[in-house]
């Protein structure tokens, strides 16, 4: 089993900065695609920023310029850094990973999983 556990979430003003961590535990996992979603009440869940294992960045127009979604060097971490946030930021974040993880004997399988999400307040 692979799970993916979000830290850093929380409150902030208008104009300030957050960094949300998305650390995989679990079974070997070798991640492809990396991404961070986020859905506010009554929206539907939308892709904030991806990442892929060429290294290839990917953001929504609400986030381009403003977001940077980076990992670590050992590949387990995931981050999704937050500045010049706006209300409309307002929202639960999730991470999502696409990939592969060993299952023994030479052999993989794919597997899509999700963080458990996090809240990110932005208000005045």
């Amino acid at each position: 089993q692979v799970q993916l556990v979000q830290s850093g979430g929380g409150s902030v003003q208008p104009g300030g900065s957050l960094r949300l961590s998305c650390a995989a535990s679990g079974s070997t996992f070798t991640a492809n695609i990396m991404s961070w979603f986020r859905q506010s009440p009554g929206k539907e869940r939308e892709m904030v920023a991806t990442l892929n294992s060429a290294g290839s960045t990917r953001y929504s127009d609400t986030a381009k310029g403003r977001f940077a979604i980076s990992n670590d060097s050992a590949g387990n971490t995931l981050y999704l850094q937050m500045n010049s946030l706006k209300e409309e930021d307002t929202a639960v974040y999730y991470c999502y990973e696409v990939g592969t993880v060993d299952t023994g004997f030479g052999r993989s399988r794919s597997l899509e999983v999700w963080g458990q999400g996090t809240l990110v307040t932005v208000s005045s």
